[in-house]
């Protein structure tokens, strides 16, 4: 639509507005009681040609006149249902008062219900009631029917202003309201899975005084009133370990966690996380824990109608491989005995981006992901990363230079990273300092010293498993989806 075309429309919407005004018809109602749902008001019909008298609402989506009769579709977010209007039946007032109403304006509607003679079911509407008149048009689509199938073709197809006017979209794409819907089930599916074994969902700080769990970029900020910095945090996980040591065996949190980073096909910077931790457990235990998880998720978006085709059958125990001879093997070198210049000219070599800026860690990440990483179709677990790449994490038993740390990758992402938890104060205050040295040396990504989580350590920590699923990732892993963005329902975006 054209802006002048837009404007036309707008000003013509605005006129039937006062029009509505002007017969003493509020644009803009309080309520409606309404008795059925769009798609409850079709079961309560059943095989019947005729039914009982139904209350309504929702959006008009679609209008055609006959004379002295009408017929519409209203969609709610059950579905939609047809309308009839009948000049006979409304009388003159209200059938002319009709003229007012638009495509996309919400309303009410009363009246019994029958069958067509298509078979359709639909509401001979006795009274209509306007909610909230549309003064911008939405922009739907056409529907036709190909071989008994209803294709819809959108009218608001740009990816870029679909994310911008998530309303918009989820407004006129009943395809996208589901996708949303089914995420939402996978992560009560989540929810229950835990609850039932006996985890407490807990919540802890959003902002801290001291970012940490993640080797990942904060954002900043300041409280006034303590003239303090604060951040963001990147990770739940310091905090639900003190709940450990508090007393709690076995704690979870699913919320959002942000990182200054950039933006792409896999990242946002505001995500949601699930992490727990389960005392006197060690990463073993968290990989069968993991595969039972995924299992559930995946019968939960399944059983989704829109995605029941979408989901891969999941058949755990699912492969392992060693994060270290993966990569030697990808290689053709023993990784960890090259120097921090061997490196960085494998990094540039696999296009590493920066290369020459990165610190010894963040080499060996980028090179995992470049050659390994992205091979990763299947759910496989890559196991024992090395002390370095690891400061959270035990020792390997038997092997000290790499530590019990899994993570779970499927799609070519990763999904899931887990450890045997560090529970040794003085060595994690170890770790914490050679952290430090990095972040001193410019690795924006490295974290500092916590002293308040070590002070909380040295009260006796237990030994137990942790692990993080990135629940974005895991839905798009699911469905199929292969933007993040189609999966948060308001993603960040540059400004227009």
């Amino acid at each position: 639509m054209s802006t002048d075309e837009l404007n036309f429309v707008l000003k013509a919407r605005r006129e039937k507005h006062d029009a509505l005004i002007e017969r003493g018809i509020a644009p803009y109602a309080y309520g409606f009681k309404r008795t059925h749902t769009a798609a409850a008001a079709i079961a309560a019909l059943g095989d019947a040609d005729e039914g009982e008298s139904v209350r309504v609402a929702g959006r008009i989506v679609a209008w055609r006149g006959q004379g002295k009769t009408s017929f519409a579709h209203l969609a709610d977010d059950s579905g939609r249902i047809q309308l009839y209007f009948r000049k006979d039946e409304l009388g003159e007032e209200l059938f002319e008062t009709l003229k007012l109403f638009d495509i996309g304006d919400v309303i009410g509607v009363s009246g019994a219900l029958f069958r067509t003679k298509t078979g359709e079911t639909t509401v001979r509407v006795a009274s209509a009631e306007m909610l909230a008149k549309s003064l911008r048009p939405l922009p739907f689509g056409k529907e036709e029917v190909v071989d008994g199938v209803v294709v819809r073709h959108s009218g608001f197809s740009d990816p870029e202003q679909r994310y911008r006017q998530r309303a918009v979209d989820l407004a006129v794409h009943p395809e996208v309201r589901a996708s949303f819907v089914a995420r939402s089930r996978m992560v009560s599916a989540l929810r229950a899975f835990l609850d039932a074994r006996g985890f407490l969902e807990v919540e802890t700080p959003v902002l801290q005084p001291l970012y940490g769990g993640a080797a990942a970029r904060p954002f900043t900020t300041h409280h006034n009133a303590l003239d303090i910095p604060l951040y963001l945090r990147i990770a739940d996980e310091l905090y639900l370990k003190r709940l450990v040591v508090g007393g709690f065996d076995a704690v979870y949190e699913i919320g959002h966690d942000f990182r200054n980073e950039g933006v792409d096909r896999t990242h946002n910077p505001e995500f949601t996380m699930l992490e727990w931790y389960q005392a006197y457990a060690d990463y073993t235990d968290m990989m069968l824990l993991v595969e039972q998880l995924l299992v559930a998720a995946a019968d939960s978006v399944r059983n989704h109608a829109a995605y029941t085709a979408a989901v891969p059958v999941l058949e755990p125990p699912f492969p392992r491989i060693q994060w270290v001879e993966s990569l030697n093997a990808a290689l053709e070198a023993d990784v960890l005995a090259m120097s921090d210049a061997e490196l960085r000219k494998a990094a540039v070599r696999a296009d590493v981006a920066k290369a020459d800026t990165l610190s010894r860690p963040k080499l060996l990440d980028e090179l995992f992901q470049a050659h390994v990483e992205r091979t990763l179709h299947n759910p496989t677990f890559v196991v024992d990363y090395p002390m370095e790449l690891s400061p959270l994490a035990k020792p390997k038993r038997g092997a000290p230079e790499l530590t019990e740390r899994f993570e779970l990758f499927a799609g070519g992402k990763e999904l899931a990273n887990a450890f045997s938890e560090l529970n040794d104060p003085l060595d994690q205050r170890r770790r914490f300092e050679a952290q430090a040295r990095l972040r001193a040396a410019g690795d924006e990504e490295a974290s500092g010293i916590d002293e308040d989580y070590l002070r909380a350590m040295e009260h006796g920590m237990p030994p137990m498993g942790g692990v993080g699923i990135g629940v974005d990732r895991l839905f798009m892993y699911l469905s199929g989806i292969s933007h993040i963005r189609d999966v948060i329902l308001f993603p960040t975006m540059r400004p227009e």
